[in-house]
């Protein structure tokens, strides 16, 4: 497999390094402390394409590929969480649905502002009693003269409540089958009458994305928002979970890298005894540690998006990509807090709030646990 970038990768992530590092970095601190939705970046990152890298110019998107979705994903994140995860859920969760299964009726209502990034999309999966085991959907869907009646609760949705807010597609189920319930995905417009999106939550990072719980309460939408045939809605979003878990892992890639870049600074700052606390052993085993176990999960990462885009089954290496570059995100940011000393605990160092992003990394888009069983299904246990 040929891990050398071409000429447009490499101009994208030079393009994307630059405005991560000129116009969110001045403004990442503050945006985290005020809690305050970035839409100033996100109009800027519209601007720039990124808010629709791996959808066709067909619909206003980029006609890029997941690898290069990717590499965007991972420089915004080695400068801020809250704005990478705002693009990445726009675009794997939130707008990937409509492209892979809208009617071409759905897709021009939807994609180009979606693919524009004048407006965002959402997904709804998560619910109280549906986790790890998304299966357990309790959301319900039913037909009514030609309109879906939903009721239900979701949970952890990002981008669903910012001013900019588009729609949310929403698992819920739509009968009783052979094997089960019938789960079904359907698009709810923001406005819809009986959606009510709740409060953000108070997180221990993220701080600067939009993430809420939404309630539906005898919501109306029309029967034509169904996503896909009926009963389809399973099969969609574990494949939305398996293009999801590049995002993540590119974002974790981008954390860890973040946090080193960081650590390495300080370091060669830092006095100590008479000399750079970069020249001491202990503090070059860390730095070394890390940067080796980097390199190996972002070619990880970088497979499992160019299997994505070959069009070969991705589900194995993509688990494996987002289990490795969650836990390494976290001992990475470890690491840097405790490079930095006493340091590393105050805010206006952005390990601190590294430290403080990472830890979700391991959780959302599957849990560590759900991975783990992701890949030992896939390799026959």
């Amino acid at each position: 497999m040929n891990f050398d970038l071409s000429d447009e990768q490499r101009l994208l992530r030079e393009t994307v390094r630059d405005f991560a590092r000129s116009e969110v970095a001045p403004v990442a601190e503050e945006l985290d402390r005020t809690k305050a939705f970035p839409y100033e970046i996100v109009a800027r990152m519209a601007d720039l394409g990124l808010m629709s890298i791996p959808f066709s110019e067909e619909y206003g998107g980029g006609g890029g590929d997941i690898l290069s979705y990717a590499l965007a994903v991972e420089e915004l994140a080695r400068i801020d969480s809250s704005v990478a995860i705002t693009m990445a859920a726009h675009t794997s969760l939130g707008t990937a649905p409509i492209y892979n299964w809208g009617t071409e009726e759905q897709k021009q209502q939807w994609l180009p502002d979606l693919c524009a990034g004048t407006k965002l999309a959402a997904f709804g999966l998560t619910e109280p009693e549906a986790g790890s085991d998304a299966g357990n959907t309790k959301t319900r869907a039913v037909l009514d003269e030609g309109e879906w009646i939903v009721n239900g609760a979701k949970q952890f949705i990002t981008n669903a409540g910012t001013d900019i807010s588009a729609c949310v597609t929403i698992t819920a189920v739509t009968g009783q089958g052979e094997r089960g319930p019938e789960i079904s995905n359907i698009i709810v417009p923001n406005g819809t009458d009986g959606y009510v999106i709740g409060e953000p939550y108070r997180k221990m990072g993220w701080n600067a994305s939009d993430t809420r719980p939404l309630t539906f309460e005898d919501a109306r939408v029309p029967e034509s928002n169904l996503l896909g045939p009926r009963g389809e809605g399973f099969r969609q979003f574990l494949q939305i979970l398996d293009g999801g878990r590049i995002g993540v892992a590119a974002m974790a890639v981008g954390v860890a890298q973040g946090a080193l870049d960081e650590a390495i600074k300080y370091a060669k700052e830092r006095q100590a005894f008479g000399k750079p606390i970069s020249k001491f052993q202990a503090i070059q085993a860390k730095i070394a540690d890390i940067s080796s176990q980097l390199e190996a999960a972002r070619l990880l990462t970088y497979r499992a998006a160019i299997e994505k885009d070959r069009g070969q089954n991705f589900t194995l290496t993509a688990a494996q990509a987002k289990l490795i570059t969650g836990r390494l995100a976290v001992r990475a940011t470890e690491e840097a807090v405790q490079i930095h000393g006493g340091y590393g605990f105050i805010e206006e160092y952005p390990v601190c709030r590294f430290y403080r992003d990472a830890k979700i990394l391991t959780i959302g888009e599957g849990t560590d646990e759900v991975q783990q069983m992701v890949i030992a299904r896939a390799l026959g246990c």
